[in-house]
């Protein structure tokens, strides 16, 4: 039997359509080599030939500068959970911006956003904000380094937690290259990698040594659900670092608040001792936290010993932490989908969306699969994925080999043609979704993949 694949290259047919219909966002693209550093301002932003550049954006919908729509599952890379300009939010700013952007000053709002991060999410007994998730999971992995007095960190290999030195090891594979130059070896020797899934393997990690401070993962699967996790492994991982003494993490920078108001920790009953939060939780706006037990929390609070206040209080600064616009932001998102409609109506929405877009892949016989859990769309176009991977796999590696990065970008900018914007790999749903975006969107992948068929990425 024919084994279906990718090919090495397509005939090129797709870019020179995509380069007909934006000559706006090329010239832009072309304009920004004058001025930033690589053209784009995120890594992920990256597509061949050149992005498209977005002028407004509302609901689920997004308007190029050349004028295309596009319905939009990016949404602010996963922040924008009830979609762009949602009305509570749009006010709350507004009449935020009125009274000041930055006080440089404690403020009540701040405090309302903490109580309500701390009555969502199970493991918030303390919050701290910060500015990103990349600075939420480095300001955590200090709390349990200072709270444990240990140096070490396990991660596991294909989960992602921003991008300092810290955490940028066993993100893509070959899983021993770091993913950037430019990172001290020191830093990567406080890091041990681990297989994900496989609890036998962290047992024999935490059994065999005394110096780790710290566990941490994406609770929801690593890379945004590439590699599922599930509820049994996560309890295990809680048993399993409480006897060892060693500090559970989950980064939900992705997955906190929208997997369920209290995030995939509140879907499975497994409370870690840290979390780190971001997107969501600032209604789309620039914002983080580090939620977690008091005692490890409390750490950061300034005491009458000087002692402590030196050698053992932990140090975190940053000029924009709990700004007052992200705060006002972040209350009306939060209060918005407390009660769990919003998590209801994107989640059927999503499970649509995967249902249809699985009987495309079939109908069309596309290499890889469709897959995914709660509002988050997974897809791969690798032959080895003939399913939907099972949760818990330890077969990892396979869900993250790219043969052919041209095919991703070549699908992108074929859905781009037909009215879609998504990321290669992921699509965020949001709760404004609605069926004929649904629709529409099954469509566009079906005229997406037949060009790609045509300009011979697969046979």
């Amino acid at each position: 039997m024919e084994q279906r694949g990718i090919s090495r290259m397509g005939s090129g047919r797709v870019w020179e359509i995509y380069r007909r219909a934006n000559p706006r966002s090329e010239a832009l693209f072309n304009r920004a080599g004058s001025s930033i550093a690589g053209r784009i301002t995120h890594d992920i932003r990256h597509l061949k030939p050149f992005p498209v550049y977005v002028e407004r954006a509302l609901g689920s919908r997004k308007w190029t500068v050349d004028g295309q729509e596009l319905i939009d599952y990016w949404m602010g890379h996963g922040s924008l959970f009830l979609g762009h300009g949602h009305p509570a939010i749009v006010q709350a700013v507004n009449e935020q911006i009125q009274r000041g952007t930055h006080y440089g000053a404690c403020h009540e709002l701040e405090v309302r956003w903490a109580e309500l991060v701390q009555r969502l999410t199970p493991s918030a007994e303390r919050v701290r904000f910060t500015n990103s998730g990349t600075e939420a999971t480095h300001l955590a992995l200090r709390l349990a380094r200072a709270h444990t007095g240990k140096p070490k960190v396990v991660k596991f290999e294909g989960h992602f937690h921003g991008w300092h030195d810290y955490v940028l090891a066993g993100v893509k594979p070959p899983y021993d290259v770091p993913m950037s130059a430019g990172i001290p070896g020191e830093s990567l020797a406080q890091v041990i990698l681990c297989p994900p899934n496989d609890l036998a393997a962290l047992e024999a990690i935490l059994a065999g040594r005394r110096d780790v401070a710290a566990v941490i993962l994406e609770p929801g699967g690593g890379t945004v659900g590439t590699i599922p996790s599930d509820a049994k492994y996560l309890q295990g991982l809680r048993d399993l670092t409480r006897r060892h003494g060693v500090v559970l993490i989950f980064d939900e920078v992705i997955t906190g608040f929208r997997c369920s108001p209290g995030g995939v920790q509140q879907v499975v009953g497994v409370t870690p001792d840290m979390t780190a939060l971001a997107k969501i939780l600032a209604g789309g706006l620039p914002g983080g936290a580090v939620v977690g037990q008091a005692a490890i929390m409390n750490r950061l609070a300034f005491g009458d010993d000087p002692a402590w206040n030196r050698k053992e209080r932990v140090s975190q600064a940053g000029t924009y932490n709990a700004n007052p616009l992200s705060a006002a932001a972040g209350v009306a998102m939060l209060s918005a989908i407390a009660d769990g409609e919003a998590h209801r109506r994107a989640d059927r929405a999503a499970a649509a969306l995967r249902r249809e877009l699985a009987g495309v892949w079939r109908r069309l016989g596309a290499p890889g699969c469709v897959y995914g859990e709660a509002s988050i769309l997974n897809y791969s176009l690798e032959a080895a994925l003939d399913g939907p991977p099972a949760a818990g796999t330890r077969d990892h590696r396979r869900l993250q080999v790219t043969a052919n990065p041209d095919a991703y970008h070549a699908l992108r900018c074929a859905l781009i043609l037909n009215g879609v914007d998504m990321c290669a790999f992921h699509g965020w749903i949001s709760a404004v979704h609605t069926d004929e975006d649904v629709e529409r969107t099954v469509q566009a992948f079906e005229k997406a993949l037949l060009l790609l068929r045509e300009d011979g990425f697969f046979s």
